[in-house]
């Protein structure tokens, strides 16, 4: 292949993101920029610190089956040289793991506790985490869904009362309204709930994993198509009468908590029900607005590494949930033999973005942007006096644009409106007659 002028050329390479992952256009950058001064300004004043961790973790800590169905979306990274040699002259099965020592992260809460477990003797107890950064998941791509996107962590280590969830709610909504967002809904359940309610329906213990999947899809499916895909799941009839008789009759009264501890009885461990309530009542005694707290038994969270409550901040502009979190009182000691009571709360920072976008946000308080526009040309004076024009606008506070006027300068007008410029300022080489 040869170009116009007779050079030959190469195979071009491919201009376009790898599937899954996207390039940044400015006007997103702008917003992503504000929204990130935003998140991080309202979470130090919640006493957050900011940490940050490498996007590489080791193959093990990945798959510790602590991530659920995430382990399954691993990136992982090859064995390099002779270690790689070596794995692939081995005699035996080999499995992806047999070439792999690393991979990339897929959330920001593992890397933490590794964090954790390894820093604990230099930090504060209880530790108050904020980590921002990119997170990385082999899935299949979809309306605010990437292969690789940024998360907005914040996690609370060592305390072991409900004093972490209210906290954790209470920074991450007051973050949502300060970026502009109202009339969302905060669900919260217990893992401990959902396990006692498996119990007492007689399901397997070791099949309760596939208990939670099916349920998480009640909002899809609702609780006929639950019920069939139990049964189709060869769940005894008994057991799934006997459990979603538990939905029915939580949505016949109007104290579900008590109705949970009336039925489940000892099944269900003492207190869970009264911290939830508590939770619940003392993020609306804060007296924040425009959202409301509900208590969702359905609620599941597909990470294994959860314990106690679970969270979800859900958007009907999204149809899905835009944050999540709950706590994981067991994932530091697996790394260091003693449990350290830990929660956390994560903003799908795409998912926000991707509704700003939507709305056509602009930027509070936004600079006034200006646009010289000089014609081609122009003498030493006449470029003098635009260049001593734009900096008294940048002096006045504006972000001036100096650039070479086109042939269509409509069409180049209409292209910087697109992008927020409001004021135009036109020299040319010669006074323009009237």
């Amino acid at each position: 292949m040869r170009d116009r002028k007779g050079i030959k050329m190469g195979n071009k390479l491919n201009k376009k993101p790898v599937n899954g992952m996207k390039d940044v256009l400015p006007r997103e950058m702008a917003i992503r920029s504000w929204c990130m001064k935003i998140i991080r300004e309202n979470y130090k004043s919640y006493g957050f610190t900011e940490i940050e961790t490498p996007c590489v973790e080791s193959i093990e800590n990945l798959c510790s089956k602590q991530g659920g169905e995430n382990e399954k979306l691993i990136f992982k990274i090859m064995k390099r040289g002779e270690k790689l040699t070596s794995a692939m002259e081995a005699e035996g099965t080999k499995q992806e793991n047999d070439f792999a020592d690393s991979g990339l992260r897929y959330d920001l809460t593992l890397p933490l506790s590794r964090y954790y477990a390894n820093h604990a003797n230099e930090l504060p107890a209880p530790f108050k985490a904020l980590q921002i950064g990119s997170v990385f998941r082999a899935e299949r791509p979809q309306k605010g869904r990437f292969r690789q996107f940024t998360q907005c962590d914040i996690d609370i280590l060592g305390e072991p009362s409900n004093l972490a969830e209210i906290e954790l709610i209470l920074a991450t909504t007051s973050t949502l309204r300060k970026l502009g967002f109202a009339n969302f809904k905060v669900r919260i359940n217990e893992r401990r709930i959902l396990r006692a309610m498996a119990a007492y329906s007689g399901f397997e213990e070791e099949r309760f994993d596939s208990v939670y999947i099916i349920l998480d899809k009640m909002d899809k499916i609702g609780r006929e198509g639950v019920c069939e895909e139990l049964l189709a799941n060869e769940f005894a009839k008994e057991a799934v009468d006997r459990y979603m008789a538990l939905f029915e009759g939580m949505q016949n009264t109007e104290d579900p908590f008590g109705y949970l501890k009336q039925t489940l009885g000892e099944t269900l461990e003492e207190g869970v029900c009264e911290s939830l309530a508590q939770i619940r009542e003392a993020v609306l005694a804060a007296g924040q607005e425009g959202f409301e707290i509900v208590f969702d038994p359905t609620l599941v969270r597909g990470m294994g590494y959860y314990t106690g409550t679970i969270f979800e901040v859900e958007m009907a502009d999204f149809g899905s949930s835009v944050a999540g979190g709950g706590r994981y009182d067991k994932m530091v000691g697996r790394f260091t033999g003693n449990d350290t009571p830990a929660c956390g709360f994560s903003i799908g920072f795409e998912r926000i973005i991707t509704i700003l976008l939507e709305q056509d946000f602009r930027i509070p308080g936004e600079q006034q942007k200006v646009a010289f526009l000089l014609e081609k040309g122009l003498p030493t004076d006449k470029l003098a006096e635009a260049i001593a024009g734009a900096q008294e606008k940048r002096n006045e506070g504006c972000q001036v644009l100096m650039v070479r006027m086109n042939k269509n300068k409509k069409f180049q007008k209409q292209q910087l409106e697109a992008e927020g410029y409001e004021e135009f300022v036109e020299f040319y080489r010669e006074a323009l007659k009237q």
